[in-house]
C-alpha cells in the first residue's frame, strides 16, 4: 500500500489520523499541488480528478476520496472501531460524520477556496461565498456546542471518524481562516481539548 498525501489538506489529514488511530504503517508520498505534481500524466492515471488523498494497493488498484479510504481500512482493520460497532452504531456514526462534513468541513474548505491567494487563477473565486459560508460555519458551531452538552464525543461515547472529520475542519478553520472556538463555547472547547490531546492529533 502507498498513500499519496497533501499535507495541508483536511481530507488528507482525516486519513492520516485514521491510519494513526489504527496503528498502521502505510508509506506516504506527499504531492506538491502548487507545482502541479497532481496534474502529471502519471498521477492523473491513478486519479483522473488529480486530488489527494489516494490509496494505491499492491495490485495497482487506486482508491480516492478520504471516506472511501477510511471505509476500506476499517474493513481490513476493524479494531479500534472508528465507523461504529454494530448496524445501529454505524448508522449513527455515519449520520454524524456526514453532518460534520456537510455543515463544517465542506463550508470551511469553500471559505478557503474563495478567499485564499493560492486559489486565485485556479478557480473562479466569489468573495460573497466566503462571507456567507463564514456566517454559516459560526452558526453551526453554536449548534454543535448545544449538541455536545453532556457528550464527550460527537457520535457516541467513543472517538470516531465523526470526531476526526470535525477535528480536521477546526484545524483548517483556525490555521487558515482565523476561525476559533470561543471560550464561551464550553462544551465545544472541552471536546476540542479532548481530541487535540490524542497522540494521533498531529498525524
Amino acid at each position: 500500500m502507498k498513500l499519496y498525501d497533501l499535507p495541508a489538506s483536511p481530507n488528507a489529514r482525516r486519513v492520516r489520523i485514521f491510519v494513526a488511530e489504527k496503528g498502521l504503517d502505510i508509506p506516504m508520498t506527499p504531492i506538491n499541488m502548487m507545482e502541479n505534481e497532481n496534474k502529471t500524466e502519471g498521477y492523473l492515471a491513478k486519479n483522473s480528478l488529480g486530488r489527494m488523498p489516494l490509496l494505491e494497493l499492491e495490485d495497482g488498484t487506486c482508491i480516492a476520496e478520504s471516506m472511501a479510504i477510511c471505509s476500506y481500512l476499517e474493513q481490513l482493520h476493524p479494531d479500534p472501531p472508528l465507523l461504529g460497532r454494530d448496524a445501529l452504531d454505524q448508522a449513527i456514526v455515519e449520520m454524524w460524520q456526514r453532518r460534520m462534513e456537510f455543515e463544517l468541513l465542506m463550508p470551511i474548505i469553500a471559505i478557503f477556496r474563495h478567499s485564499a491567494d493560492m486559489w486565485k487563477g485556479r478557480i473562479t473565486q466569489v468573495p460573497e461565498m466566503a462571507e456567507i459560508e463564514t456566517a454559516n460555519v459560526k452558526d453551526k458551531m453554536i449548534w454543535l456546542e448545544k449538541e455536545l452538552n453532556g457528550q464527550q464525543y460527537i457520535a457516541n461515547d467513543e472517538y470516531t471518524v465523526a470526531d476526526i472529520t470535525a477535528q480536521c475542519a477546526f484545524v483548517m478553520a483556525k490555521a487558515a481562516l482565523g476561525i476559533r472556538i470561543g471560550e464561551e463555547m464550553t462544551n465545544l472547547s472541552r471536546w476540542w481539548e479532548r481530541v487535540a490531546s490524542r497522540p494521533t492529533a498531529r498525524a
